[in-house]
This record gives structure tokens, C-alpha cells and sequence, in this order.
């Protein structure tokens, strides 16, 4: 489950504001060197493959999958199915884009794949991972369409509680493509298929596990922006039930992977360590900022699931909880069983594979995995690409979170460029060391963190007024002043 912080442009006005913020994300992507275009020899590569896939024997277009997305997704990696088991437990079939049956090891969509990393996500724009003829087009799991896939059928029992694994190469057939809010209104007006009307109950039973478990998966919240000639506006996009349940499969499916791939000892995982204490500390202070009470004796994760999404502070609280995240990365392992493994947010080995149209290293995952269940060596080409995939991964995940971070600092220059000199309340939450009248400040509505500067040392965690001094856009930059007592 990419862990991205997307804005997402709503409604968008053929106006000044809106070819600032075209202009802005052009200028972003000329920095950092990316494009959504290919090459004409990538181009070319692509749409041959797309003409002849490596098609499996097995076929289960039998199973109507179905998939569920953002609106007016096309880059479908993934489709489900979900019944119960006769032992009163319950089956999650969940079918995954075999990105392998198009791409070859060292051809020119490979190479350029191992360029990119993964697929960049910000306002208006994608720049994608795989060529759109394949990553939107012959590979998507798009609906009435026969495609390659790896099936993964995971048995659970009554609790939720995981009991058997199996994946394997095999056609499927996506029924239906659905949004998010379409799953959820079915499901809460009773409406929902037999297997639809599952994904609440199993999404549910995963959730509580995670909580006994000390787990905490952190529903990153989108952001909505509404541009309209010269104004812009910016807010937190409520996250759907559904959607949790949704992310409840991914997260077991990575699990799955990644005790698979620990027992065979080979691999590639999702690792984090635990937080900077430093940073947990700062977290206090930005919940105070925000008006959230945030009890001393209540833990990080407990307190990230009393979030309630609908509220804004509460969805800025999440954004803000991202930091706790940082120093994630990719252990690869070939041969020997892995130190330190775990994903400590999630209190579990994990594994991405669930999305290989978007990230490269799901691609390797998967094929482990496939290997591993028909008892069948893993190719040579993932043994050779495995000791630097996780310096590639790094690299692309630093460019994404760049990329991502301009993009809001653009977005957020834009939401209060006409509110220079307007005085706001807020808390101090971070000093730089180095300099005690520099450091970070975070005010309310609009929900913004941005630099702060002071003629005297910053008080650290204290509620403050800042006065708006520049948001420039052209320079995707934001700042305030302390003001006076």
C-alpha cells in the first residue's frame, strides 16, 4: 500500500490559479528529472509486449473479481473475490497484475523501470512507473478483460486469523471496476454482493487483530484542491471505512508474502525501525497544536486508531504522524534468514506485493513467492537483481518523496498567497538546533506546517501567534514570523 500524501486537484478552473499550479508542477518534475513521457524504444518495447504476454495455463476467469479504486483509476493492480469456508472461516482471493508476463529482465521497459522506481503521484499529473500501453492498458486488471495475474488465495478462520497461503500464475477476469464510495454505499444500504459484503467483515476482523497485535497502519489522507480562477482552496478528503478494509487486504497479503519468503530464506521486505523518541515527543506538540488532547499514558498506536478521519485536525494529525515513518526501507536477503525484519508500525515481517504496476520492487516479491508455492527455483534474474534492489528502491522513494513534498509545498504557497500579513494561531513544534530562532510552526484552518522565524528564541511547544510573511508560489515557499507578545 503506497505510503504517499496525494493532493488531488477536485474541480479546476481555467484561470490564473490554475495555470500557476500547471506551470509550478512543471518546474517540479524539470528539477527532479522526471517525465511522464517515454522513450520511443521503451514506447515501441512496451507495445510489443502488450501485443504477446507470457499467458499462464491456469485459468480462474471462472471467479468474478472485481476491483475496487479511486475513480477514474486505470492503473488496476488489483482484483478480489471473498467467500466463506465451509469450516465457518472465510477465503480471500485476491488477483494480482503479473507485470513478469509483459516485461523481460534488461529490456528497455525494464531498465527504465529500474530508472524510475515507482509511479509518482501529486495534483493534477501521474508520472508512472510502465508505459501506459501496459501499466493502463494490457497488464490493468480492467474489467471484461482475460489478463495474467498472481492469484493469491489465503484461507483465514473465524477470527480473521490467517491459515494457509497459496500463490500462483492464472487468468482472471475482472467482472466489475467499482469507486470506493459505490462499495460503500452498497455495503451500508445492504445492497453489496455476497463477496463485496465480506470486505466490511473481514476488513473488520483484520483491524481488531492489528490492535491486539500493537500494530497501527497509518491511513495517510488525501487532499483535496478546488482551484477557481485566482483562488485556491485546500482541505482534507474524509477516508471511507471501505477503503481501511480494502488496505486490511493488501497488508494481509504482505504478510503472507513475507513469511513465505523468511521460511525459504530469499526475499525482499518492507522494513521500518522504531521511532525516534524525538519524534514521538514532537508529535505531542503538533497534536497540541492542532487541539487534539493527547493522554501521556496512551500509546502511539492506540492513539493513531482514536483519530477520526472526518474531522480535519484529526486528518492533519495523521499527515503529521507520517514523520514516524521515516528511515523505511527494503531488506533484500538471498540464502540466510534476515536480521532485524520487522515493520515496526505494523509489529510484523511484511512484504510489498501488491502493487507491481506501481512499484518495481513488487515485481521481484511476487516472483519469490510464485517460486517458493510451486516448489520451483527462483530465476536466476531475481537472484542477480536482489543485492541492489533496495539502494534503487531508496533512491526512488527519496525522488517520490520529494516530488510529493513539492507538490504540497506548491499547493499550500497557492492556498494562502492572498493572505500575506493576516495573523494566525498556532504551536511551535519543532527549533532547529542549530539556530533556536528558526524551526517549524503549525496553524489551523487551513491545516499547514511551514517554516517560522523569530527575533528571539522560539518557544518550543507553546501556543504562539505567526504572522504570514511570504507565500510565494513561483517558489513553492512558506513562512511566518512570531509575532510579539
Amino acid at each position: 500500500m503506497p505510503s504517499s500524501r496525494v493532493v488531488r486537484v477536485r474541480s479546476l478552473d481555467d484561470g490564473v490559479a490554475a495555470e500557476s499550479l500547471r506551470a509550478g508542477v512543471e518546474r517540479i518534475q524539470s528539477e527532479l528529472h522526471v517525465s511522464a513521457d517515454f522513450s520511443p524504444e521503451v514506447e515501441a518495447a512496451a507495445a510489443a509486449a502488450a501485443a504477446a504476454p507470457r499467458l499462464p495455463d491456469l485459468d480462474r476467469t471462472d471467479i468474478a473479481f472485481v476491483t475496487v479504486d479511486p475513480p477514474g483509476a486505470r492503473d488496476l493492480d488489483q482484483a478480489l473475490h471473498l467467500s466463506r469456508s465451509d469450516d465457518g472461516g472465510y477465503v480471500v482471493r485476491y488477483a494480482i497484475a503479473d507485470v513478469a508476463a509483459f516485461v523481460s529482465p534488461g529490456d528497455p521497459v525494464d531498465l527504465e523501470a529500474h530508472r524510475r522506481g515507482e509511479t509518482l503521484y501529486g495534483a493534477d499529473t501521474k508520472v508512472p512507473l510502465h508505459p501506459r500501453v501496459l501499466s493502463e492498458g494490457a497488464a490493468s486488471l480492467l474489467p471484461g478483460e482475460v489478463r495474467p495475474a498472481l492469484l493469491w488465495t489465503i484461507r483465514l478462520d473465524s477470527d480473521g486469523a490467517r491459515t494457509d497461503v497459496q500463490v500462483e500464475r492464472s487468468l482472471v477476469r475482472s467482472t466489475a471496476q467499482y469507486a470506493y464510495d459505490d462499495v460503500q454505499r452498497a455495503i451500508d444500504d445492504g445492497t453489496a454482493d455476497a463477496s463485496l459484503a465480506l470486505l466490511k467483515e473481514i476488513g473488520e476482523l483484520r483491524i481488531a487483530r492489528e490492535a491486539v497485535r500493537g500494530g497501527v497502519s497509518l491511513p495517510l489522507p488525501e487532499q483535496d484542491v478546488d482551484i477557481e480562477g485566482d483562488r485556491w482552496h485546500l482541505e482534507f478528503r474524509e477516508q471511507l471505512p471501505v477503503e481501511r478494509w480494502n488496505a486490511q487486504l493488501s497488508l494481509l497479503t504482505g504478510f503472507a508474502a513475507a513469511d513465505l519468503m523468511i521460511y525459504a530464506r530469499i526475499g525482499l521486505l518492507r522494513t521500518l525501525p522504531l521511532p525516534d523518541p524525538r519524534d514521538v515527543q514532537r508529535l505531542h506538540r503538533t497534536a497540541r497544536a492542532l487541539g487534539i488532547d493527547w493522554p501521556a499514558e496512551l500509546l502511539y498506536p492506540d492513539f493513531i486508531r482514536s483519530l477520526d478521519p472526518s474531522i480535519a485536525a484529526h486528518a492533519a494529525m495523521v499527515n503529521a504522524s507520517a514523520r514516524l515513518l521515516r528511515g523505511s526501507g527494503y531488506l533484500a536477503f538471498d540464502g540466510e534468514t534476515p536480521a532485524n525484519p520487522q515493520h515496526s508500525a505494523l509489529a510484523s515481517e511484511y512484504a510489498h506485493v501488491t502493487a507491481p504496476l506501481r512499484r518495481l520492487g513488487d515485481r521481484y516479491a511476487g516472483e519469490v513467492c510464485v517460486a517458493i508455492c510451486a516448489d520451483t527455483d527462483v530465476p536466476s534474474w531475481v537472484h542477480a537483481a536482489l543485492p541492489e534492489l533496495p539502494g534503487t528502491l531508496r533512491a526512488s522513494a527519496s525522488r517520490a518523496r520529494a516530488y510529493e513534498r513539492a507538490i504540497l509545498d506548491l499547493v499550500e504557497a497557492g492556498v494562502l498567497a492572498d493572505r500575506v500579513g493576516e495573523s494566525f494561531a498556532g504551536v511551535v513544534v519543532d527549533v532547529d538546533d542549530k539556530d533556536p530562532k528558526r524551526g517549524v510552526v503549525v496553524v489551523h484552518d487551513p491545516d499547514v506546517e511551514a517554516r517560522v522565524v523569530s527575533s528571539a528564541p522560539l518557544p518550543l511547544g507553546t501556543d504562539v501567534h505567526v504572522r504570514l510573511t511570504v507565500a510565494d508560489v513561483g517558489a513553492r515557499k512558506v513562512e511566518f514570523s512570531l509575532d510579539a507578545p
